[in-house]
């Protein structure tokens, strides 16, 4: 054996390595390889395929939250909808029937305010345009973008019936939208009144909360004087009562002025004049006026009840010659002005509350587009309002009141956060105006019919419970991801104002009423309104128009005495409304619950945090007052994407990422793992940076299967072995495989992608690449074909393999569907089920052991190698302590020899004993580097002998 040994001593043995084999590229070129694989699982209708394959079995059922139809999609529609993605692929790995809807949010002043903008540039005036000619544009306008998104979205890989989406202006959403308001009405959950409501005066119409903005401006400040006329306190008769604002526009609407009963007030003397201002305030009011002043007479804030003034413009006559009354109000602090609050009911709540309480009403002095009425004394005619040079202080307002002596102090320099609309991005005003409001603290009427006769929809509401009661039950009800979502939206909702449903536009679904003419109620006829029901299902929202009023009211009414509200409905009410045409109405077979299913419909909502105050509370909302619970079980929420140093994305800053580029030049699979490896329930950054380290993360991914698919060629069922017969390190592998697997099973029920991506690349990188697979090359490259340990070894690459591309496989599911094509071409991965893993035990600890130990030892061994000591480490002896667990030590460090000595820490020396030509190992019994040892020696044997049998 020895000759022979030394015969081969200069051969060259490359030929007889069992060096892995694939054709998996290394190179991903995901931009030019992607599009190619979703046509083909559009050719093969992939969707529908894993529709069949899942039919029976348990539903989950994400009900999409419609994106708006007016743009590209940006960063935060791509993190959106991978999560949902995410989200329906691992359900459906588990085995659930997952179906996705896509959906679009199509009505509204974003989409009208586009279509006005090209009338403004062609010189058109909208108002000349007929209402349908103007809401087909509209139409127009929104289908093209929802074209556009549309495969945007799906080159992200998102597997959904793209071909079936639901959009809110189809016009069976319309009338399920009006069903839906109906119903409403129907219960008594509606009614018109004038109360101040957020108003954009440059769109002309009212706005939600979760329509408005807040940036930073600089105002006017202003001092006003309002002279006393009457007071149980003789001193204050003929003194001023001085009130502090930032909105000048609002003291010619002016009506009352409010103290706080427990502020302590005090009257002041420059020598010729009176100030009643709060005591804790009266520096601050000397320093803007510049007034030196000295105390006359200080008392309590409730001494005030009966104090009456006039308006620095009484001279006028009319509304402005009403006395000016005091009035008691909790809600006035000495935070800063003067402690004295001018109350304006047709501008703000608190005023409109204190005010309505005392008798006194709105006035309606400012019009839609801003401007004052025509017919006002003060500036009638005049505005916008919003203006900051009709509110500075040599604007018309303060120079009007300097002129009567009523202006005692005016600045343009008040920093503050004001509200402004998210869509025009122009300021915001209160304004009092007749709207349609849904109460939240009134009564639920549980005997009213409803709409469409729906039996027991509210069978979980509380008798007499009103919409705010029974919407904080289902938010009781509900499972918040994270958690902090309960509060923020318990918060919103404990402390909001009624619902504003109307709008002033012409884009949307109408609010579908007739109001009588002499009372002033709607009707509330059932068959009137399914007549509407049925008209607006068959055709849209042109149904509602003047021409077709007597057909809906029929023989019994008069349309003479009716008028029809040319209102449309607040857009948040149209996307609230979507769980009842999505999930309802059966148009879609595959989000339909069983029959007699009487709970949420949804097993989840996921939106941006953002939609805590927009389509979260809407939709619980609707659902709460038409059927007693919210129409989701849980609510997981992300947060949003900024720069790579932390700032917001601005156009403006030029620091946007547009998610269509970052799929050019990267692939979508790049940008689907950042995704899913952010901490997305919080704000979260993107860059190039980040990107590249992505990029890295995904390269090692793909090396993984690479591997995989390389070591595994030619790999059979009859190679297989029983774990029983496996080395205990193949054994401690599966174990942590099934560690693995129940990590994130648990990630996936917790919906923490974060941790999924976390734990199954440190898997892939850490126990296969640089420990199990760094191990077992030497027994895959030179082990006989039929040696124990390296069937072995390819029986685990195996499961690990069919584990680890279904774990992939909702990350990047592009490369999963190539490395399993790669291997088993035929089906999709995508149809796979979670897999099912061999059972193995061993002792895990000593494990953890043996690992510490071999990172000691590659610590000893790397300075060597550094100094050319060694060349690797196969030509290293290691010195253990004797304490060390059992196990083939040598080949657990891939080093030359180890042996055990009376040390307490490992040492490494250079071996003397000559290396393997085909295994490289240093070992006693090679006679001469080049040479064979025994196990390379009987392997070509074999390999010879099998080629001469084959031949």
């Amino acid at each position: 054996m020895t000759e022979q040994r030394d015969a081969s001593s200069k051969a060259d043995w490359r030929q007889t390595v069992f060096l892995p084999k694939t054709d998996f590229p290394m190179k991903a070129g995901l931009p030019q390889k992607e599009p190619g694989i979703l046509a083909r699982w559009r050719d093969e209708d992939l969707y529908r395929k894993l529709r069949d394959a899942r039919a029976g079995a348990e539903k989950f059922i994400l009900h999409d939250g419609p994106p708006y139809a007016n743009g590209d999609m940006h960063i935060g529609h791509a993190l959106n909808h991978i999560l949902k993605d995410m989200v329906c692929r691992t359900q459906s790995l588990l085995g659930k029937d997952a179906p996705y809807v896509p959906g679009w949010d199509c009505h509204g002043l974003p989409i009208e305010w586009k279509v006005e903008e090209e009338y403004r540039k062609k010189k058109k005036n909208k108002d000349e345009v007929p209402p349908v000619e103007f809401r087909a544009e509209c139409r127009a306008y929104a289908q093209n973008w929802v074209n556009v998104q549309r495969e945007q979205l799906k080159r992200l890989g998102i597997n959904g019936d793209w071909d079936h989406p639901y959009l809110t202006m189809d016009p069976q959403a319309e009338g399920t939208i009006v069903r839906e308001l109906l119903k409403f009405a129907e219960s008594g959950q509606l009614y018109r009144g004038a109360k101040p409501v957020m108003w954009s005066p440059v769109e002309k119409t009212a706005l939600a909360e979760a329509e408005v903005e807040y940036e930073d401006i600089v105002s006017t400040q202003v001092d006003v004087a309002f002279e006393i006329t009457e007071s149980p306190i003789a001193e204050l008769v003929g003194a001023y009562a001085v009130i502090w604002t930032t909105t000048p526009w609002t003291i010619p609407v002016n009506q009352a002025l409010a103290y706080g009963p427990e502020v302590e007030y005090v009257i002041v003397s420059d020598g010729n004049r009176k100030f009643l201002v709060a005591e804790q305030l009266k520096a601050q009011f000397a320093e803007r006026t510049g007034l030196t002043l000295g105390d006359v007479l200080s008392f309590p804030g409730a001494d005030l009840a009966g104090t009456i003034a006039r308006h620095p413009m009484h001279a006028l006559g009319g509304f402005f010659a009403k006395p000016r009354p005091l009035l008691a109000g909790d809600f006035v602090t000495t935070e800063s002005g003067t402690g004295l609050v001018h109350m304006a009911p047709d501008h703000g709540e608190d005023d409109f509350a204190l005010c309505k309480a005392n008798g006194i009403e709105p006035v309606f002095a400012v019009l839609g587009d801003g401007k004052y009425r025509e017919d006002w004394l003060w500036l009638g005619g005049q505005g916008s309002v919003i203006n900051p040079k009709f509110n500075a202080p040599d604007g018309p307002i303060c120079e009007a009141l300097r002129e009567v002596g009523g202006l005692l102090a005016a600045s343009a320099d008040y920093k503050h956060s004001y509200p402004h609309s998210w869509r025009s991005k122009a300021k915001v005003i209160y304004r009092c105006t007749p709207q349609w409001f849904v109460p939240m603290d009134r009564k639920i009427d549980r005997q009213a019919p409803l709409c469409a006769a729906e039996a027991g929809i509210r069978a979980d509401q509380d008798e007499g419970e009103t919409l705010r009661e029974t919407a904080l039950r289902a938010i009781a009800d509900t499972r918040f991801v994270p958690e902090k979502g309960r509060n923020r939206i318990g918060a919103m909702v404990e402390g909001r104002p009624d619902w504003v449903l109307s709008r002033q536009r012409a884009w949307g679904v109408p609010i579908t009423l007739f109001v009588d003419r002499k009372t002033g109620q709607y009707l509330n006829d059932p068959a009137v309104n399914a007549r509407i029901v049925a008209a607006v299902m068959a055709g849209g929202v042109d149904a509602w128009s003047d021409e077709r009023a007597q057909e809906y009211l029929g023989d019994t009414y008069d349309a003479a005495n009716y008028e029809r509200v040319a209102d449309i409905l607040d857009v948040w009410f149209d996307s609230g409304s979507t769980h009842a045409f999505v999930l309802e109405s059966g148009r879609w077979p595959d989000l339909t619950r069983p029959e007699g299913y009487t709970g949420p419909l949804a097993d989840l909502y996921l939106e941006g945090s953002d939609q805590h105050r927009g389509w979260f509370q809407s939709s619980l909302l609707e659902s709460c007052a038409t059927r007693g619970h919210a129409p989701y079980k849980a609510v997981l929420t992300h947060g949003f994407t900024m720069d790579q140093k932390g700032m917001k994305m601005s156009k403006s800053l030029g620091n946007t990422i547009s998610p269509i580029d970052l799929m050019r030049d990267y692939g979508a699979d790049i940008l689907r793992l950042w995704a899913l490896s952010v901490d997305f329930t919080e704000d979260h950054r993107i860059g190039k940076e980040i990107l590249a380290g992505v990029a890295d993360q995904y390269r090692k991914l793909r090396n993984t299967f690479r591997y995989l698919l390389g070591a595994l060629e030619g790999f059979t069922e009859a190679e297989k072995l029983p774990v029983a017969e496996m080395p205990e390190l193949e054994r401690y592998m599966l174990v942590l495989l099934e560690r693995l697997d129940a990590t994130l099973r648990q990630a996936t029920a917790d919906f923490d992608f974060n941790t999924y991506v976390r734990a199954l690349t440190e898997f892939c990188n850490e126990d296969l690449s640089a420990f199990f697979f760094d191990i077992r090359k030497d027994s895959l490259y030179c082990d006989a074909a039929t040696d124990a340990k390296r069937r072995a070894y390819r029986t685990v690459l195996d499961v690990l393999f069919h584990a680890l591309v279904r774990y992939a496989a909702p990350v990047l599911v592009f490369t999963a569907e190539e490395v399993w094509q790669s291997r088993f071409p035929g089906e999709s991965v995508h149809l796979l089920v979670w897999p099912q893993l061999p059972i193995s035990t061993v002792d895990v600890d000593r494990w953890t052991e043996l690992r510490a130990l071999r990172v000691t030892v590659n610590e000893a061994i790397e300075p060597l190698r550094r100094e050319k000591v060694l060349g690797s480490g196969l030509e290293a002896i290691v010195t253990v302590p004797a304490s060390a667990p059992d196990a083939d030590l040598a080949e657990l460090f891939i080093t030359g020899t180890v042996v055990r000595g009376q040390c307490e820490t490992v040492t490494v020396t250079r071996t003397s004993d000559h290396k393997c030509g085909r295994c490289w190992r240093h070992l006693p019994e090679v006679a001469e580097d080049g040479a064979l040892c025994v196990r390379c020696e009987d392997a070509v044997a074999g390999i010879a002998a099998d080629a001469e049998g084959a031949a």
